[in-house]
């Protein structure tokens, strides 16, 4: 399994080192192990939760409209390649 320091698991997620030091004395996320040097190393299953919480905290809304009702054929074209 692959281990990343505490500065290569920040920078794929985006966050401080000191956000880390931070969510692991709160608990919100202690790492996988720590080193006899102390140092904090979390692992790849770790990294997908992270990025698994930050996508999914996104959210995304489509809006489809026309300006008339001579032009509902062009709305539900639009609503057709929402979908896709």
């Amino acid at each position: 399994m692959r281990y990343y320091s505490i500065h290569e698991f920040s920078k794929l997620i985006n966050r401080t080192p000191q956000t880390l030091r931070n969510w692991d004395k709160s608990g919100k996320l202690k790492p996988h192990h720590t080193g006899s040097n102390g140092y904090r190393y979390y692992s790849h299953d770790q990294l997908k939760e992270v990025l698994g919480i930050k996508e999914t905290s996104q959210k995304v809304v489509g809006y489809c409209r026309v300006s008339s009702n001579k032009q509902k054929d062009d709305l539900q074209r639009q609503v057709e390649n929402m979908k896709k």
